[in-house]
């Protein structure tokens, strides 16, 4: 019994170092789970109701695989097409076919799938994965994958396909992506199928080069070199991660195949010679049993052996590009040989001059390439279309909200005026910077009502409604909406007062009579006026409603007091006149509408209405005198009075007049039956007043003519009446100015002499002036005289 239980022990050692070292043919059933298959749940491999599915391989290479593969020139250059198990495609159980994503979510539309199994088991219905996919009986190893990967265990079921070709470009890819079922429990740890796409031109002896690796030297592309570090199951996995960026998934979420996982799409390059035939083999195989298989999903139309165009980066550009505002577009062909021809077309027609491998598109159109090869009858072709579009003017804008209980939300639309005024501009309002980047459908669906924050920064994508488009910034501001208030200093004031206005509600204010955004305002009124002022946020808010206030200015204080004159000895009325709740206060300390003044002087009134007062001034000065002005005393003894009548108080009385010093008085200026040579004390005044102007006058009265001959008749030129008045003098003079005689209060008589002597007939002129004593009044006479002598 011991030894027995010795040898199980060692038995049971040697099996766990063995399945250590990846020799050991599992027998563990695959851990998966319970799956339930339904409709459009798997991808379609070989299926009925595809014309593809019924190719042979030849057909799938050039008219799947290949790009452009229904062109003449091009499939030409693909040749010795074959697949090994070469099973027919009438075959069900063959390792080969094509497949098609159907209604799932598989990353390729179609192409062509390598197994090593039976490849219509990969697909349409979930299979029993108790039960082994492959049975490929026959197969082995394969000695280029062996050189090419090196494996440490043997390898079985292998398939390979390959072909020659000759490219007409200077570099070959394709898209692929691998999946296994060694994606379950620790296998990814430890099992791993050998895969290689190998390359290399035909006839030589050089090691093929695979095409299978990942970028950057991070290896091949293997379970064991690409998964995450937790099993099929969600377990830790004990070897933890590798490259877990280029693992696809598990196959849970969404069942597309039969395989526990799969890597991401890939991409296989190489550089080729173009013109140069190169064989082409793609081939993988299990590791150590044949429970667990893989498979390999080439992407039709990804395979590509013919000219592309690459942009400035040296990326390929696919065969539409869309261009916004005729931005120049260099489009470089991948052929570069001086010994190659190249020849550009624009919409089919040749364009002149364009034969390098660049050219710079300029406008909407299709461009293509044709690069010949010396004695090629096909030339490589490669074509691009541009679609054009146009930009619409865009800026960055700002968005203000004034919130009211009512209002809480934005209306992001108001803002597109100012972001954009191109017409037809379409507009998406986006919360995050990466969803508009992305232009996807994240974006706010109901823009009328949205309930933003303050400061909030939406991006917003605004495009013409296909591709042109264009990313600005709305910044959303919000504030509540303020409420203006106005108060006055005062509401009632006199004409030329002045008030202070104050509005309060607002950061800044926007006045309706008034520059500037000041609160207070002193304004000088004429006139009732009403103020109008809104209130502003700090932001810009305004109030949805103005604060108004009316300043009304009462009537002004009016008073018909003015200068007066006034003769001495007068008494005057001095009236402030009336107006509404009009209050006095004379200088002299009286209250009434009317005081009476008999003196002189400035006399002044404080009128009050009850908001306002104003002061009046009266000058009572001394009338203006009225005064004689003229004075006519005919022959028939009649004074005719002349008299000036300077208004009093802007009133011309009635004058009245007076010859005997105002002891009698009367209203005509006229005055008969006077004496000659008799001194009259004339007076003139206004009715009713004592407003007097005097006046002396003497009713001189002389004959022209003296007859000196002693008859007692005009004997001689008697001025003796004249030596009453102050300053009297007189002269005779000659008719050439010679003084001939004097007069005086001495010597008042000229009798026709001149000292003694008798002077002869002629005319003589006299003058002679003397000045009353009461009114101090100068009088001046002057005239002619007839002398007689005989």
């Amino acid at each position: 019994m011991k030894r027995y239980l010795l040898l199980f022990s060692f038995f049971l050692v040697s099996l766990n170092f063995y399945h250590s070292q990846n020799i050991y043919p599992r027998k563990v059933p695959k851990p998966r789970a319970n799956l339930t298959a339904k409709a459009g749940a798997f991808i379609d491999v070989n299926a009925a109701g595809y014309n593809e599915s019924a190719y042979n391989i030849t057909q799938l290479v050039k008219d799947v695989l290949i790009s452009s593969g229904t062109n003449s020139c091009v499939t030409p250059n693909v040749s010795n097409v074959q697949v090994n198990p070469s099973l027919p495609a009438s075959d069900v159980n063959r390792a080969w076919g094509y497949f098609h994503k159907g209604t799932t979510n598989f990353p390729f539309k179609d192409g062509i799938v390598l197994v090593t199994g039976k490849a219509n088991r990969t697909g349409n219905t979930y299979v029993d994965v108790l039960s082994p996919l492959s049975d490929l009986v026959g197969t082995g190893s394969d000695p280029d994958l062996v050189a090419a990967t090196n494996p440490s265990v043997q390898l079985r079921d292998a398939v390979v396909l390959e072909f020659d070709f000759v490219p007409t470009s200077s570099q070959v890819k394709f898209n692929y992506l691998f999946a296994s079922e060694e994606y379950t429990t620790s296998f990814p740890c430890s099992y791993s199928d050998a895969f290689a796409l190998l390359l290399k031109p035909v006839g030589s002896t050089a090691p093929y080069i695979n095409m299978a690796v990942l970028p950057s030297g991070a290896g091949p592309v293997s379970v064991t070199n690409i998964h995450p570090d937790t099993q099929f199951d969600g377990s830790p996995l004990y070897c933890g991660a590798t490259n877990p960026t280029f693992f696809g998934g598990y196959n849970t979420a969404n069942i597309e195949t039969n395989f526990n996982g799969r890597t991401i799409p890939l991409t296989a390059t190489a550089t080729v010679t173009p013109g140069q035939t190169y064989h082409f083999k793609m081939v993988l195989a299990d590791a150590i049993d044949t429970n667990y298989d893989s498979a390999v999903f080439l992407e039709g139309g990804s395979f590509n052996i013919g000219v592309e165009l690459l942009d400035p980066s040296g990326a390929t550009l696919p065969s539409d590009i869309n261009v916004c505002d005729n931005v120049p577009q260099v489009l470089t062909a991948s052929v570069s040989d001086p010994n190659m021809a190249y020849q550009w077309y624009y919409n089919g027609v040749i364009v002149q001059g364009a034969t390098t491998n660049s050219i710079t598109a300029t406008q909407p159109g299709t461009y293509t390439i044709e690069v010949s090869f010396p004695g090629n009858p096909c030339p490589g072709k490669a074509s691009i279309q541009i679609h054009g579009g146009t930009t619409p003017a865009a800026n960055d804008a700002t968005l203000l909200l004034c919130t009211t209980p009512d209002i809480t939300t934005f209306d992001l639309t108001s803002a597109t005026p100012s972001i954009s005024t191109t017409p037809g501009a379409v507009f998406h309002f986006y919360v995050n910077q990466a969803d508009a980047i992305a232009q996807n459908g994240n974006y706010i669906t109901n823009p009328l009502n949205y309930n933003g924050n303050d400061g909030q920064i939406l991006y917003v994508v605004v495009s013409n409604g296909g591709f042109c488009s264009r990313m600005i910034e709305l910044k959303l501001l919000k504030e509540a909406r303020p409420v203006a208030h106005l108060v006055s200093s005062k509401l009632k004031i006199c004409p030329g007062d002045s008030v202070d206005l104050t509005a309060t509600g607002g950061v800044t204010y926007m006045w309706d009579n008034f520059a500037g955004t000041g609160n207070t305002q002193t304004v000088t009124l004429y006139n009732t006026t009403t103020f109008t002022v809104y209130a502003l946020g700090e932001k810009g808010c305004k109030s949805l409603q103005p604060a108004t206030l009316t300043v009304e200015v009462v009537p002004e204080i009016t008073s018909p007091l003015a200068d007066v004159e006034m003769c001495m000895g007068d008494r005057l009325m001095l009236d402030a006149g009336t107006g509404p709740n009009y209050k006095y206060l004379w200088s002299t300390g009286e209250t009434t509408q009317t005081i009476f003044v008999d003196q002189l002087g400035i006399y002044s009134v404080t009128i009050d209405n009850g908001y306002c007062t104003k002061v009046f001034t009266s000058k009572v000065m001394g009338a203006a005198l009225p005064f004689i002005s003229g004075l006519d005393y005919n022959n028939n003894n009649t004074l005719t009075i002349t008299a000036v009548n300077p208004p009093i108080n802007n009133i011309t009385g009635i004058l009245e007049y007076s010859v005997d010093d105002g002891v009698t008085w009367q209203t005509s200026n006229v005055f008969p039956n006077l004496l000659d040579n008799t001194t009259y004390h004339l007076q003139v005044r206004v009715q009713g007043t004592s407003c007097v102007g005097i006046l002396d006058f003497f009713t001189f009265k002389i004959t022209n003519i003296i007859t000196p001959n002693q008859d007692g008749i005009n004997d001689v030129l008697d001025l003796t009446s004249f030596g009453n008045f102050n300053n009297f003098t007189g002269s005779i003079y000659d008719r050439y100015g010679v003084e001939m005689f004097r007069f005086s209060k001495q010597t008042p008589i000229w009798d026709g002499t001149v000292g003694g002597k008798r002077l002869s007939t002629a005319t003589y002129w006299y003058k002679f002036n003397f000045q009353y004593p009461k009114s101090k009044a100068q009088m001046n006479w002057s005239g002619w005289i007839l002398l007689k002598n005989k």
